[in-house]
């Protein structure tokens, strides 16, 4: 796509008429929405309101509440922000598109409130999505793909829809690794041919990670209250880390999948990146649920529908055992050294530390995982792409790789597309090919490797740390990164908490907390009393590079 088109469609994205999707929220809403889009301008000045900078979730919905301030106030606030910082000044390049109706929706959820009381706990909030959960209204849902830069979905995402009828404003889409990291061996973290390089909130030199990159970093800088990031291999865990923020992945099937671009049928999930584990907390309540559109929600496994912020208690380690899984650790040994000041404090709280705690199938994981990745590839994006309405591009991957070609200046210029072309390639999901690797990835990362170490050593959770110190962006030679410690949690389908546990020269480092199924509770329990206990999170500063002293 060339450079005057795309400027012609963001022209368009402030001007088009109101559109909403078939899964938006109750009917009755629509039409106080629509009603209520006549009513009063939003106010055009900017809001000096520097409290709502790190504020919480339950901090803004109670000012709302009360009426110190409205949710016109606080969108415009986070709108300026993002014409403030990630624009302008350090141009942190985080954010592909805000919502065009997003004031238009903050009045009516004024007005709503004023007549009927909040709607929910998100009630007129502003959230962030990834570009590749599906909304339906005049936001683009791409994946970061210039093939699928003029997609506008019909309907929203069924967690999109949770999240309205919560009263969450949708704020806009958060720049992405390309395909959620899924299109080639050399890919840079944060780079998507849509959106171009997110930097990092701490030292713009360095990289977001990915492939929620965007959205970690928007969370971080405060361009949002809380924003939706998924996963499959690390997309949560790695950026939040990097950002310095929570980030949640979740069991496979805790979430809904549905209107979601897919990677994997097994391994993709969606989840809250916050600031705190209380606003992380909430998001997943109001996330979660089963969905008929996606049967892996239907697991009978599933815990009921959950307030998981009934289990945050600051004082949630005490009693606990948590095993240390000590070969996840050598990746960085000043990552390492944060997460030994950790385990301290695990220890000081009043838990029994068991270390080594080794996961030891993890070696093994990758190895047969990647070739069951490269065939839910295939299957999961020929799928969707089938779709498509006629008028796109690209209807199959085979299409896709050609589209990238034919637009290599801009897809290709920086690495290419080895994984796609790899995937391509193979058999569909009924092949023993895949049934055998598949089989053999569940054994090693769960039976035989997660929740055979929490049965060995009677363990709550297993620690580690999330990721390294974040790197140097690096567009020639690509992402200089081995893989984390978040690859076992992630094959095996199992939820992981990231929480900020330090820094190495300013950069954040996260401690990663794994469980088995459906532990989402327990997880949540024992990172909110380590973030109590070590409030390790701190605002960025969007310094040019990291100042060290060789």
């Amino acid at each position: 796509m060339s450079e005057s088109r795309d400027s012609g469609r963001r022209a368009f994205l402030q001007q088009g008429g109101l559109s909403l999707g078939a899964l938006m929220v109750p009917s009755a809403w629509y039409h106080n929405l629509v009603a209520d889009a006549a009513g009063p301008a939003a106010p055009t000045t900017t809001v000096a309101r520097a409290e709502f900078a790190e504020s919480s979730i339950a901090e803004l919905a109670a000012g709302i509440r009360a009426r110190r301030f409205t949710s016109s106030e606080v969108v415009r606030w986070y709108l300026d922000e993002i014409d403030r910082i990630d624009t302008g000044g350090p141009a942190l390049n985080s954010i592909l598109e805000k919502n065009p109706d997003a004031l238009t929706i903050a009045a009516a959820l004024d007005e709503e409130l004023l007549a009927r009381g909040p709607r929910g706990p998100l009630h007129g909030l502003p959230v962030l999505l990834k570009d590749n959960i599906e909304t339906g209204d005049r936001l683009h849902s791409s994946a970061g793909s210039l093939a699928l830069a003029e997609h506008i979905a019909a309907a929203d995402a069924t967690l999109v829809a949770k999240l309205r009828a919560a009263g969450a404003v949708i704020l806009g889409k958060a720049n992405m690794s390309e395909w959620a990291n899924a299109r080639g061996r050399a890919a840079i973290g944060g780079w998507s041919g849509r959106g171009r390089l997110t930097r990092n909130p701490y030292a713009l030199d360095r990289s977001t990670g990915g492939s929620s990159s965007g959205t970690a970093a928007a969370v971080s800088a405060n361009l949002c209250v809380a924003a939706v990031g998924t996963e499959t291999m690390g997309s949560i865990i790695n950026p939040a880390s990097l950002c310095g923020v929570v980030g949640v992945r979740p069991t496979v099937g805790l979430v809904s999948r549905h209107g979601l671009i897919p990677v994997s049928i097994t391994q993709d999930t969606a989840g809250p990146i916050t600031r705190t584990v209380r606003d992380a907390a909430l998001m997943l309540s109001v996330l979660s649920g089963t969905d008929p559109a996606d049967p892996v929600t239907n697991d009978p496994a599933r815990p009921e529908s959950t307030d998981y912020t009934a289990f945050l208690d600051p004082d949630g380690l005490r009693g606990a055992r948590i095993g240390v899984a000590r070969n996840l650790f050598g990746q960085s040994l000043l990552a390492d050294r944060v997460i030994e000041r950790a385990l301290e404090s695990i220890a000081a709280a009043g838990a029994t530390v068991v270390d080594p705690a080794d996961i030891v199938t993890a070696a093994g994981v990758w190895d047969f995982d990647a070739e069951v990745l490269s065939f839910e590839l295939k299957a999961a994006l020929d799928a969707y792409l089938k779709k498509l309405p006629p008028g796109m591009p690209v209807h199959s991957l085979r299409e896709l790789i050609a589209y990238n070609v034919q637009n290599s200046d801009q897809e290709l210029a920086w690495f290419g597309q080895e994984t796609f072309e790899y995937a391509e390639q193979k058999g569909p999901l009924t092949s023993p090919d895949y049934q055998r690797a598949l089989t053999l990835v569940r054994q090693l990362a769960r039976t035989q490797g997660i929740d055979a170490t929490l049965r060995a050593h009677r363990l709550d959770a297993i620690v580690a740390p999330a990721s390294t110190p974040a790197w140097l962006s690096d567009m020639l030679l690509g992402d200089n990164t081995q893989l984390g410690s978040f690859v076992v949690a992630a094959a095996a389908g199992y939820p992981a908490v990231t929480v900020p546990a330090g820094d190495v020269a300013g950069l954040p480092v996260g401690l990663l907390f794994m469980g088995t199924a459906w532990s989402e509770g327990t997880l949540l329990k024992l990172a909110y009393a380590f973030e109590q206990r070590v409030r390790a999170r701190r605002v960025p500063s969007f310094l040019p590079t990291v100042r060290v002293r060789p």
